[in-house]
């Protein structure tokens, strides 16, 4: 008979951890006598993060005496006690291999039913001072399980485990543990998965993505960097220049979807622009003087120079579909709209232009797409700051906007976040943005922090290869003293994104845009070609990442 041996809660609180400090409810200590088991939670529990842990379909954390036993060994160590790995839950019975997704059990007064695996996080390896944790629990099919609660009620240590339904399929967590976090999936499994009507929403979402993939814009493109010649520069504005660019030889260029931009090396630098036209014969990219790079460019660059570029790329590219088009931009943000209004040329589709910029000197590509609208069932908006003119979301609401249409802009970070905004209050959903600068963070649990402009790293200059971070526009030489390309970022305030930091959840996977990098330790899946997890890579020669 399975048995409840101890029943551990604990409340979040703030701790020291790599010099940063984290909101973490993994602190949990044994408690005698009985405790309510509730919908979101057991008495007396919390969770600093219920963005990933907690709530409805994580409201009781399970681990087993049996994985003790096995880590005590494994490990080498004599101190973990029960509550160690976070679980509310320590059990006699009930394993990884054995328990299935769906399987209800009557514990004391209360009844529970399996909902999903152990979230892969670095607390664990936080509270067990075990960096490679998170990794090992998937690794060695031993992550423990996730309860909701059906029937609220009292629950006690010592309390026996009566199982009353099986779930359906008999997938145990296990199984399902390996089926997202390692390679060579099984697709009549991934199937069953998402057929059981238990297993969180989260999880059955991941499962249908492997399943259903998103489909990647098509590639267009060569490894690392090749030069391209400039073959023409022409004024847009008294701000705005483009840049033509081919083959030194003459050669074909791959056609990039209408969006994408061009990442170039440039003054010593690397920065990315966006194509406002492109044909297999020549790229086009306008560029705003308004830094070193872009002066460089304005100023010492020449026809027939040559500029090292890496394939174009970018996800915010225009939908094949019938629905009405919004294009949206401020300023050079107008570029990668221009590439979707080139592109729906012949096109049925009723579209709104709407654009605004300082004045009228400022503003690049008036004749060009005024031309382009005239060939269109389309409705054309400019908004001149300088006159007093501004697309905010009181103009949207003048305009009768389709609410079925699909938007598209680019601009800063402030002008998109009102269009987004006043968008949907016009009940447009299907909202598209372009964000060069570094992507927002995800730091789960770190606290206290605030955004700081990207940076060299304290200490000495290292001696190794260059890292480029060309979001943040940032070159920095490698030092061993950093384990990781992640520790590296986070030491120069560069915007990172992770969870786990082993190599299990993928948070961290990064475009590399070229050169290579080792694993150390290895992830328990490669990403996809082209891709680095940076919470385990190291460089092996001059890396540029897109961060």
């Amino acid at each position: 008979m399975a048995r409840l041996l101890s029943l551990n809660v604990g409340m979040p609180k703030d701790v020291p951890w790599q010099g940063r400090t984290v909101h973490t409810g993994i602190f949990k200590h044994p408690v005698e006598g009985a405790r309510m088991a509730r919908r979101l939670n057991v008495d007396g529990d919390g969770q600093g993060d219920i963005g990933g842990h907690g709530g409805e379909q994580r409201a009781v954390m399970v681990y087993q005496r049996q994985s003790y036993d096995y880590w005590r060994q494994e490990l080498g160590r004599d101190d973990l006690e029960y509550g160690n790995f976070g679980e509310n839950f320590t059990v006699d019975g009930l394993l990884d291999d054995e328990v299935h997704i769906g399987d209800r059990y009557r514990i004391g007064d209360a009844e529970f039913e399996v909902s999903q695996p152990r979230v892969t996080c670095f607390r664990v390896a936080l509270r067990l001072n075990e960096p490679e944790m998170p990794a090992l629990l998937v690794a060695r099919r031993r992550p423990g399980f996730y309860f909701r609660v059906i029937k609220e009620g009292e629950v006690r240590a010592g309390d026996e485990i009566t199982r009353v339904a099986v779930g359906r399929h008999e997938m145990n967590v296990a199984d399902i543990d390996a089926l997202l976090y390692l390679p060579e999936r099984d697709v009549v499994r991934l199937r069953k998965a998402v057929d059981i009507p238990a297993l969180s929403p989260g999880w059955r979402a991941s499962f249908q993505d492997l399943l259903s993939p998103k489909e990647e814009p098509a590639a267009a493109g060569w490894p690392g960097f090749r030069p391209l010649r400039v073959t023409r520069i022409v004024s847009e504005s008294s701000t705005i220049a483009s840049i033509h660019l081919s083959t030194p030889d003459g050669s074909t260029l791959p056609t990039p979807l209408p969006g994408q931009f061009l990442t170039l090396k440039a003054a010593d630098q690397v920065r990315s622009y966006s194509l406002s036209a492109a044909s297999s014969a020549e790229y086009r990219i306008s560029v705003k003087r308004d830094g070193v790079v872009s002066t460089f460019l304005h100023t010492r660059l020449n026809v027939g120079d040559t500029l090292d570029a890496a394939a174009p790329r970018g996800d915010f590219t225009l939908q094949d579909n019938n629905s009405p088009v919004v294009l949206l931009s401020a300023g050079v943000g107008v570029t990668p709209v221009l590439a979707m209004l080139r592109a729906l040329a012949g096109s049925k589709r009723e579209v709104w232009w709407l654009h605004t910029t300082r004045s009228a000197a400022e503003h690049a590509f008036r004749d060009e797409a005024h031309d382009l609208l005239a060939g269109l069932e389309s409705h054309e908006h400019i908004y001149h700051t300088f006159e007093g003119n501004r697309l905010n979301g009181a103009a949207l609401a003048q305009l009768s906007l389709p609410a079925n249409a699909s938007a598209y802009m680019c601009g800063p970070s402030g002008f998109m976040d009102d269009m987004t905004a006043a968008l949907r209050g016009l009940g447009i959903t299907d909202v598209h943005s372009e964000l060069f600068g570094a992507l927002p963070a995800i730091n789960p649990g770190i606290v206290g922090e605030t955004p700081t402009t990207p940076h060299q790293p304290l200490g000495p200059v290292g001696p190794g290869p260059r890292i480029t971070f060309a979001r943040s526009g940032l070159t920095v030489p490698w030092r061993s003293d950093f384990d990781n390309l992640l520790e590296l970022a986070e030491a120069c305030d560069v915007p990172t994104r992770w969870a786990c930091r082993t190599g299990v959840c993928h948070t961290c996977v990064t475009p590399l845009l070229s050169g290579e990098i080792r694993y150390q330790p290895d992830p328990l899946e490669l990403p996809a070609a082209g891709s680095a997890l940076v919470c385990c890579a190291r460089p092996t020669e001059d890396v540029v990442l897109d961060l």
